[in-house]
């Protein structure tokens, strides 16, 4: 088990609660053959009633991930028009930037990347490393959704095709991530540790997050691998059949940024093994064995030669000293809590606007 989880709680029979509660939510993801193409089929003609003579029915990021490149192979087998959005943060690996190609290539779909003001970003990059906070893929995850959620807006696209599902993504620790809406607290960091000024970095305030989220605002994001049987293996295995896409190794590799956050600076700064999370979701959706899962945790979660190189390549990418970068790691970690944030308000929301979902949910069935 993994005690970098202070929530982390065993039940009488030696099982935590993300099993428990894979037990109850996975069965629900995990449709006949004859149900997901149901499923997708009704999705399909959804999206199409609302493109309404549009040049595109939807928007799909594309990372050349396995999620998100499956989710364009589902896209391009219903017979959507999506326009492929990439955002290129910096840190892209030829890998991914390859598997792109190959998937808008033969898909046949427009593609638009979304290049972002690298000293901008490289600045917040630095602010979260100087803040000591454990989630500076906030940084990312909030801006892509931003920028896709904008170029659907400015295109008049009405959904945004996503490769998010429960399958491999679930039982991930509060502890190890903060809210991706909470722009608030991404300004509050950066107000502390940042220099440059931030102009054009994408994003959205929590309301509006919230009015997306609980009312639409005209936009809906659909996630076509939760209507499906999803398996991140056999997914890898239809995309080099038929595209060619190649792997990259672990879990968000495809970006050169993520890997070394989740293979150096997490277990080294924050005890963090970002691995036990993402074999876990594959032991409970039937990918691995225990056994298997335990083999790969014997190894390091970086390998050492690569390290070696990619270190200084980070380092000096993000503008510091070896020295500078050693004596940052060295700082106890702090809680993003430390810092202004809409945290507390939006769960307020939330929770307000529980017994509302309930009741429609009740009326419509």
């Amino acid at each position: 088990m993994d005690t970098s989880d202070p929530d982390l709680r065993l039940d009488a029979a030696g099982a935590c609660r993300y099993c428990r509660t894979a037990d109850r939510i996975l069965p629900r993801f995990q449709p006949s053959v004859e149900a997901s193409e149901r499923r997708l089929a009704a999705l399909a003609a959804r999206i199409r009633r609302a493109a309404d003579g549009h040049e595109y029915d939807a928007v799909i990021g594309l990372s050349g991930g396995v999620d998100s490149s499956y989710a364009a192979h589902i896209a391009h087998r219903l017979g959507l028009r999506p326009l492929a959005v990439h955002f290129d943060n910096g840190w892209d690996s030829e890998l991914a930037v390859g598997n792109i190609e190959r998937i808008v290539g033969a898909c046949g779909f427009d593609l638009m990347t979304y290049v972002i003001d690298w000293p901008e970003f490289r600045d917040l990059q630095r602010a979260f490393l100087k803040a000591s906070v454990i989630d500076i893929e906030l940084l990312s995850d909030h801006a892509i959704f931003a920028a896709t959620l904008n170029i659907a807006r400015e295109h008049g696209i009405r959904f945004v095709i996503s490769g998010s599902n429960v399958a491999t993504e679930h039982g991930l620790p509060a502890a190890w991530i903060w809210n991706k809406q909470d722009w608030t607290n991404i300004r509050a960091i950066h107000a502390a540790y940042g220099t440059v000024p931030l102009k054009s970095f994408p994003h959205l305030t929590s309301v509006e997050w919230l009015r997306i989220q609980l009312q639409g605002k005209g936009l809906a994001v659909v996630e076509p691998l939760n209507l499906v049987r999803y398996r991140r293996d056999e997914a890898a295995e239809t995309l080099e059949r038929e595209y060619g896409w190649r792997e990259y190794g672990g879990k968000h590799h495809e970006s050169l940024f993520t890997k070394f956050y989740q293979g150096y600076i997490l277990p080294t700064k924050f005890g963090v093994d970002k691995r036990r999370v993402h074999l876990s979701d594959r032991i409970r959706n039937g990918e691995l064995t225990r056994a298997d899962a335990m083999a790969e945790l014997e190894r390091p979660p970086y390998d050492p030669a690569e390290l070696a190189r990619e270190l200084d390549y980070v380092v000096k990418k993000l503008g510091f000293s070896r020295a500078e970068f050693a004596a940052m790691m060295a700082e106890p970690p702090r809680s993003h809590g430390d810092f202004a944030s809409d945290r507390r308000l939006m769960s307020l929301v939330r929770n307000l606007n529980r017994p509302i979902r309930r009741l429609k949910a009740a009326l419509a069935s």
